[in-house]
């Protein structure tokens, strides 16, 4: 029987929150789905800000490391063009093969095992705070470029304000935040696409002189420095300013928020955001080679550029060379903080497909009422403030720490699928063509982080690595924990699953006057069933009725359509069909309630407070593990549902009993003690 839901009185903070965030979604709603997609063109907003924005640091990284070679950047404007349609070409056919999205974690696990596929994830998540980290300070950059240096000191302030505005935005749901966010996207296109035309057309007639002038210049760094050192500078500028590449992967990584169909989408977008990418990134490179720009104090190199381009442009008597200047650097500044969009969407999908297969905490996975993934917007916003916090905004540094794991998780991605072709050779057409895209942009990537890892460990790169190193020895031990408990479950399972129980003799009818024990369980297991038998344990032939309780968890793993939350309720349905059978079996009367809900407390709490108006003397139960030794671990990664609705019905007078199963140290187990047992 399915549940009539009544909330409990809202509080003010529930106000507060509802006015904030929004107030919660049908996920019932067989339309839902298509109202939460986005299409190309906002995906793109979405997802491809990220790789777009880094056109903002990553050509003049380029341009600065090149030193006094700067037209060579010609070489490098068409290497950066080329490498960015590689890359993309590389991750469309992931798109192909992994349409459900999970990108470079998905990518590594299925083709290259559960290790690379660990370190890929952990690089990803790490990435993406880096992600949010450098985007709200780049952008912040950006935009105090427009104002006098004694104001420099509000900078940090500003990031943490902007960082906790997107937080928010993001809590009430990924496309709420993209509309939100798409004018300033539209603005930076149309500024910078229009000053990078008129940046290189005021210069066409002084394109061939330029080419000269970078053969001329070839020659004499290479009687200077020789091929091999020529070769070592323009290698090292490239890689160095590897940051323009960061952000091509997020669409694979987040084609689950494409609508349908969600390959053809996804590849339309990455073929948006690898075109806007290599036109802004090679088209700036080339304007500062064309317009000779130079590095000023205070200033970014674009804003310098802007400033040669359109400072003396006049209307008439009007003066708006400043205005375009003002519009571009603060549409630049902005579409960075609309970057952080990457993070806050890729950043909570890549720890909830890890929080799937136990190496995060399983919370992760869980969705809110926004029917976003509320865990990991938060843990991704509050890890960047760390970042940020610690670096004090600085760009510099953040583009070292950033650009490193971007590349690792390139590189692993690609490899696995240069491995997939391979082993597709005899059943895939076209398989040498993959192959060569793959492992071509396994090689450029690899190449590219050898050389940021060893040549910027001591700026800055040591702190992602350390990071990135410390994530994945915590998934290890996330997952050796869950393993143990599933391990000592399991001793539940082989005793109570197959108990030996008379048959049905007769039906007992339902007095809903008389004690009725309300029994909240997950699933059908030993876990359950110890909850149920235990009762006769401590009140023998006490209860006259029994009904079963659950919830189906709509997490991130099955909301994914109509289908998944249909099997989802059958699951649900049947696992409390067995419970009422078992009841019965033993001579009581027995229903059942479910819900499907994306918070277990408070669809439970509903279910509990209608059952009281039926069942007057009810007593609710509800099992729990508890372990040997308790730690603030063990209580981060296990839900506290029980000892929440304990609290929670507390006070309306409905007891709640919660009996714990323990759970034994492994060290006890050499004891020939069960793993786990009733208390």
């Amino acid at each position: 029987m399915r549940a009539e839901i009544q909330g409990a009185p809202e509080g003010v903070l529930s106000r507060v929150r509802r006015v904030l965030i929004g107030g919660p979604k049908n996920l019932l709603d067989p339309r839902i789905h298509q109202h939460l997609a986005l299409i190309a063109f906002f995906a793109w907003v979405g997802l491809g800000s990220d790789g777009l924005s880094s056109s903002s640091y990553g050509p003049e990284e380029i341009f600065r490391q090149l030193g006094a070679y700067r037209d060579l950047a010609l070489y490098l404007a068409i290497a950066v063009a080329g490498t960015v349609f590689l890359i993309s070409a590389s991750y469309s056919q992931i798109i192909e093969q992994f349409p459900s999205g999970g990108g470079g974690y998905l990518v590594s696990t299925k083709l290259l095992g559960s290790v690379p596929g660990v370190v890929s994830g952990s690089a990803l998540v790490i990435d993406y705070v880096l992600t949010i980290a450098i985007s709200v300070a780049a952008g912040c950059d950006a935009i105090f470029s427009l104002l006098t240096p004694n104001l420099a000191w509000l900078k940090l302030p500003s990031e943490f304000g902007i960082l906790g505005m997107l937080m928010l935005l993001n809590l009430r749901g990924v496309k709420e935040s993209v509309y939100v966010l798409t004018p300033i996207f539209i603005t930076f296109l149309i500024t910078h696409a229009g000053l990078i035309v008129f940046g290189l057309a005021r210069h066409a007639g002084s394109a061939l002189p330029i080419v000269h002038e970078t053969v001329a210049q070839t020659r004499g760094a290479v009687s200077e420095l020789g091929f091999l050192g020529l070769a070592l500078v323009l290698l090292r500028a490239f890689s160095l300013g590897g940051g323009t590449f960061t952000g091509i992967e997020a669409v694979s990584n987040g084609i689950g928020i494409l609508r349908e169909p969600r390959v053809h989408n996804g590849k339309r977008t990455m073929l948006y955001m690898a075109t806007s990418l290599a036109f802004t990134a090679g088209g700036i490179l080339l304007c500062y080679l064309l317009n000779e720009t130079r590095f000023e104090p205070g200033r970014t190199l674009n804003a310098s550029l802007w400033n040669q381009l359109a400072g003396s442009w006049h209307l008439g008597t009007l003066d708006i060379g400043p205005v375009i200047i003002a519009i571009t650097l603060i549409s630049e500044g902005a579409l960075l903080f609309v970057a952080a969009q990457t993070g806050f969407v890729d950043g909570p999908r890549t720890l909830a497909a890890m929080a799937v297969d136990n190496w995060v905490p399983r919370r992760f996975k869980n969705l809110s009422d926004r029917l976003v993934t509320q865990n990991g917007v938060l843990s991704m916003g509050i890890a960047a403030g760390i970042v940020l916090a610690y670096t004090r905004g600085s760009v510099g540094l953040l583009v070292v720490m950033y650009s490193i794991n971007v590349f690792l998780t390139f590189t692993l991605s690609q490899a696995g699928m240069a491995l997939h072709w391979l082993q597709e050779r005899h059943r895939e057409r076209h398989w040498r063509r993959r192959f060569l895209v793959s492992s071509l942009g396994a090689l450029v990537t690899a190449t590219i982080l050898t050389i940021m890892a060893t040549l910027k460990f001591l700026e800055g790169g040591w702190v992602t690595m350390l990071a990135t190193a410390g994530l994945i020895a915590i998934c290890f031990a996330v997952r050796k924990h869950y393993e143990n408990v599933r391990t000592h479950l399991r001793s539940l399972d082989d005793a109570l699953m197959e108990l030996p129980l008379p048959p049905v003799s007769s039906v007992p009818t339902r007095a809903p006057n008389a004690p009725t024990g309300v029994v909240l369980v997950e699933s059908y297991s030993g876990l359950g069933i110890h909850t149920f038998l235990w009762i006769h344990r401590l009140f023998p032939k006490n209860y006259r009725n029994f009904v079963f309780v659950s919830v189906g968890l709509v997490d991130s793993a099955q909301f994914k359509g109509v289908g998944e939350l249909g099997a989802l309720e059958e699951r649900v349905r049947s696992d409390l069909e067995k419970y009422v059978h078992l009841a019965r079996r033993l001579g009581f009367y027995a229903e059942y309630r479910y819900a499907l809900g994306t918070d277990a407390a408070q669809e439970l709490e509903s279910i509990c407070r209608s059952l009281g108006a039926e069942f007057p003397m009810l007593t609710i139960f509800a099992g729990r593990l508890v372990f040997q030794r308790e730690t603030l671990v063990t209580r981060s990664l296990h839900d506290q549902t029980a000892s929440t609705l304990q609290r929670r019905l507390l006070f309306d007078g409905m007891p709640v009993i919660v009996l714990p199963v323990r759970v034994w140290d492994v060290a006890q187990t050499m004891n020939a003690r069960p793993l786990a047992e009733p208390a």
